[in-house]
């Protein structure tokens, strides 16, 4: 168990998922949590990461920090998703080793699963057929994170886990108008056709893909919950176990923003993975499960957008 007073680093506390953690954290009354901006320290540096950590020595470490960004960006810069993740978290988790820390927390995704994983997809079924081609060098490298965890803990006898989120979404989101996840991307298209009074809105593909959506202060909560009561090589999936169609969330989120207007679809346009659901019996034998029902997630996070002063330049 982590003492409320150890001094905990959360690498990516300006991201979603980092700064939902970091709330968790203080909730949960903790009191020495250590951040660094960007500009404070870029964590593909490998020596100003060396640096931080032997100046610092966190006790337990949160690698929340990711380049990240929809179908959008993941096909558009392969190279650079790939090179700066796998530089970042190798740096991290180095150094946490380094330095002694008592146990580090790796934040993954689902997306290192197989692309036609059996459904719903287990935490074993991870490298036994192949990638989801759009996503295939950001899974590489979290791929690659997940198992340098694995391979400390094998040969030096550490204690690094890791957690494999599926979709999510909450405060703090990139509402960018191409680089998003599709709840944001969302979100904002209603948002904006509401404003500009459009008759209709098109979104891609047919609307069939089915996916499973967690809101990031659940995904803290358990990220919290497992440093405190888990250690194992093998990943932990991250989830509510319930999904629905891309079709069903749109039709969700335009509900939730209040517009009105006629929902099109374009087929022309990649559905991405069929079906992408996770196996989350491994957490909820563990003793954890989600708290919030997606309408009430979606409301939040468009209380979020309404109030982010970033979203008009995201």
């Amino acid at each position: 168990m982590m003492e409320k007073k150890a001094k905990i680093y959360v690498a990516g506390h300006r991201g979603m998922v980092g700064s939902a953690i970091v709330r968790e954290l203080q909730r949960q009354g903790y009191t020495n949590i250590i951040t660094r901006t960007h500009k404070e320290l870029d964590l593909c540096r490998q020596t100003d990461v060396e640096a931080f950590f032997a100046k610092e020595k966190p006790e337990y470490v949160f690698l929340a920090a990711a380049k990240v960004g929809g179908i959008v960006a993941n096909e558009e810069a392969l190279a650079d998703f790939m090179y700066f993740n796998m530089t970042l978290e190798m740096n991290v988790i180095h150094s946490a080793w380094q330095n002694g820390c008592k146990k580090l927390e790796f934040l993954g995704s689902s997306c290192i699963y197989p692309r036609m994983a059996p459904q719903p997809m287990k935490e074993d079924c991870l490298l036994t057929s192949a990638l989801e081609k759009t996503n295939e060098a950001y899974a590489l490298a979290k791929i690659s994170g997940l198992k340098y965890c694995e391979y400390l803990n094998r040969q030096y006898g550490t204690d690094y886990i890791s957690v494999m989120p599926t979709n999510l979404y909450g405060p703090n989101d990139n509402y960018h108008p191409t680089h998003s996840h599709v709840v944001p991307a969302l979100i904002r298209r209603f948002h904006e056709a509401k404003e500009q009074n459009l008759p209709s809105v098109t979104c891609w593909g047919d609307g069939s893909p089915l996916r499973e959506f967690l809101y990031v202060d659940d995904l803290a909560n358990l990220c919290v919950f497992l440093m405190n009561n888990y250690s194992g090589n093998e990943t932990v999936n991250a989830g509510t176990g319930k999904e629905l169609t891309i079709k069903e969330l749109t039709e969700l989120v335009a509900k939730v923003v209040g517009y009105t207007g006629e929902i099109l679809w374009d087929p022309t346009k990649p559905n991405g993975t069929p079906r992408k659901l996770l196996d989350v019996s491994k957490a909820t034998k563990l003793g954890w499960t989600y708290k919030t029902e997606l309408e009430d997630g979606l409301r939040l996070a468009y209380e979020d957008f309404l109030n982010n002063p970033m979203r008009a330049e995201r």
